[in-house]
């Protein structure tokens, strides 16, 4: 009785080692995709237009579809932006897109990879009150890597930027996303 009951412990320890080790194979993690949001000056300026742009920055290893997936089945990457009452937001220029063949796809893909930088147009009416303008930008996307694709996700980026008067001076900034001048 006493070398069963051993026995037994013994095979329970063993399962115990063991099951760990069973689950230790876990499936690839989603990568962590940064996405920031920025304007080309410090200040916005009444009646003006002011650059602003979401930088997606892609991982090594792993990819996002572009905003026209040459497959129907892949979820394309869009930006919506919302914006208060008499500011208006212009059309979003995404960038080019790259074409790559992946282990999962015979066909070459439609992606961004590294750093994806969307850009579109605010504009401050002359009229405008407040003292500063806050955005809401949604980017929805879908990341991939070599072998699989992962579920779609949405992410928010809040923008604010203070508003003064036309002839108000303002600076360039984030030079590394608009270019320098």
């Amino acid at each position: 009785m006493k070398t069963k009951v051993i026995r037994t412990i013994a095979g329970l320890f063993g399962v115990i080692l063991i099951l760990p080790a069973a689950f230790s194979a876990a499936p690839t993690p989603q990568p962590n995709i940064g996405v920031n949001g920025y304007f080309a000056t410090d200040k916005a300026q009444r009646g003006r237009i002011i650059q602003a742009a979401i930088v997606i920055d892609i991982p090594s290893g792993y990819h996002i579809n572009s905003n026209r997936p040459l497959e129907s089945y892949l979820i394309a990457t869009q930006l919506k932006v919302d914006a208060p009452s008499g500011i208006r937001v212009g059309p979003t220029v995404y960038p080019r897109a790259l074409l790559r063949t992946f282990k999962f796809s015979k066909k070459q893909l439609s992606v961004y990879e590294g750093r994806a930088v969307l850009r579109f147009n605010v504009t401050v009416p002359v009229n405008y009150s407040s003292g500063s303008v806050d955005l809401k930008a949604r980017v929805r996307l879908q990341s991939c890597n070599e072998e699989v694709c992962f579920p779609p996700k949405t992410q928010e980026v809040n923008l604010s930027i203070g508003v003064v008067g036309a002839s108000d001076r303002v600076q360039r900034v984030n030079g590394l996303v608009f270019g320098r001048r």
